[in-house]
């Protein structure tokens, strides 16, 4: 059905889509291909990667999810599909958030171009800030962390920069500090929250940290229980099929005569 929903758009044209991508760790289990052994002796565990894509029409409560096992641009065409099922279009602008990870940048500036404006979630920045807090104040981490926040807000990026410049060089910080300066730097014109706030724009991934573990590792990450990549990957389809609200056509698409139990 996904595959099928590829030339679908929605009924209308949104003027901005608001697009978030994610990755989670599941548990999965391959098992030995050889009828000789004993299939339960002979598995190997581990984990394995599932990306969720989730976009929404801005200042709309409702959302699309796809996921995924395969690589960063299978996960980048799902959140492209996502986009086009709620109405994206050509003069549509773009609003995504990620935790900095670098794929998510490259798959959005791959699926929507200049169109699309990515952001590096303000909560995972505000971590590192919190983390080098006590290191480059003397007095109150706090409200060194507080007035860090307020500046990259009110887009005084290049004055964080430079406090952040100071201490790494004061030989009085540990790794952590030049960490956070990498960070931001790697990631230049990905904090431009003030311009966010302005337009009403969200400057935090919720969305796809609560959809992580409502989507995905609700179903995939029990206690004790590990799945079969190929399974997951099917399980992953049916639960965003569940949560989109296509359950029931998904059943219609297998057996037209389907009709909902009482």
């Amino acid at each position: 059905m996904q595959e099928k929903d590829a030339d679908l758009s929605g009924t209308k044209n949104v003027r901005c889509l608001i697009g978030e991508m994610d990755g989670a760790m599941i548990p999965v289990v391959v098992f030995e291909e050889n009828e000789n052994v004993d299939r339960r002796k002979w598995r190997k565990a581990g984990w394995k990667e599932a990306r969720l894509s989730v976009a929404r029409e801005h200042k709309s409560l409702a959302k699309m999810f796809l996921a995924t096992l395969g690589s960063t641009e299978r996960a980048g065409d799902l959140l492209g599909r996502c986009a086009k099922r709620l109405g994206h279009v050509e003069q549509t602008k773009i609003h995504c958030l990620g935790d900095g990870a670098l794929w998510i940048q490259e798959q959005v500036e791959r699926i929507f171009g200049t169109k699309g404006n990515y952001l590096v979630d303000f909560f995972h920045l505000s971590e590192y800030l919190s983390g080098v807090s006590e290191k480059c104040c003397t007095q109150d981490a706090k409200q060194w962390l507080r007035a860090r926040q307020n500046e990259m807000k009110e887009g005084r990026i290049e004055e964080v920069m430079r406090i952040l410049k100071g201490c790494a060089q004061g030989g009085k910080t540990d790794e952590s500090v030049r960490k956070c300066l990498r960070y931001m730097e790697n990631r230049p014109g990905q904090f431009k929250y003030k311009e966010a706030l302005a337009a009403e724009l969200p400057i935090g991934s919720g969305e796809i940290e609560s959809g992580n573990r409502s989507v995905v590792q609700k179903r995939l990450k029990i206690p004790g229980a590990w799945g079969k990549p190929e399974t997951a990957e099917c399980m992953l389809a049916l639960r965003c099929a569940r949560i989109n609200g296509d359950w029931e056509r998904y059943w219609r698409l297998i057996n037209p005569s389907f009709t909902r139990a009482a």
